[in-house]
């Protein structure tokens, strides 16, 4: 992290800007937080399967965004913040070949339905599993929706040197 130019702490600036601008955009909103999620701005967790740096903007960016998290406050800063740096730490251990690109929604979903499904339990007393599968599951469709698009961005020359 210490040799990163400005271009790059640009770049890890505008990519935790545009999480937290599409997490409560309005009318997207409202499905960033609670029970049932599709977080849009989860699209953007296949970032660090490419280029590890921006497991950072990501942590940044879902940290930002919790703070606007009405039901669950403090205990969303903090677990769902530490879900995504858990996700990122993981998906930085996978070896970037496309062929493993969609074991990146798998392991969000499951981080994400343990850990998020865990604080709407003790916070909200939801039931757990209920939570898990709901969590996971949008979780899971926003991400694989993610790394169809990423697949074939990929392609892109310009885009791979650009995200490279």
């Amino acid at each position: 992290m210490s040799n990163l130019k400005t271009r790059d702490i640009t770049q890890l600036a505008l990519i935790a800007a545009l999480y937290v601008a599409v997490t409560i955009a309005p009318g997207i909103s409202a499905f960033s937080y609670g029970q049932i999620q599709f977080r849009v701005s989860e699209i953007l967790m296949l970032l660090p399967f490419f280029n590890h740096k921006y497991s950072w903007s990501l942590i940044v960016g879902c940290f930002i965004s919790n703070l606007f998290s009405a039901q669950l406050g403090m205990y969303d800063i903090v677990l769902g913040t530490l879900a995504t740096a858990i996700a990122c730490y993981i998906i930085t251990k996978i070896p970037a070949r496309n062929s493993l690109l969609w074991t990146v929604p798998v392991v969000c979903a499951v981080v994400n339905g343990i850990i998020v499904g865990a604080e709407l339990h003790f916070v909200l007393k939801l039931p757990f599993w209920l939570n898990f599968v709901t969590v996971g599951f949008g979780e899971l469709v926003v991400v694989a929706i993610g790394a169809v698009i990423f697949y074939f961005l990929m392609r892109n020359k310009s885009f791979s040197k650009l995200i490279g």
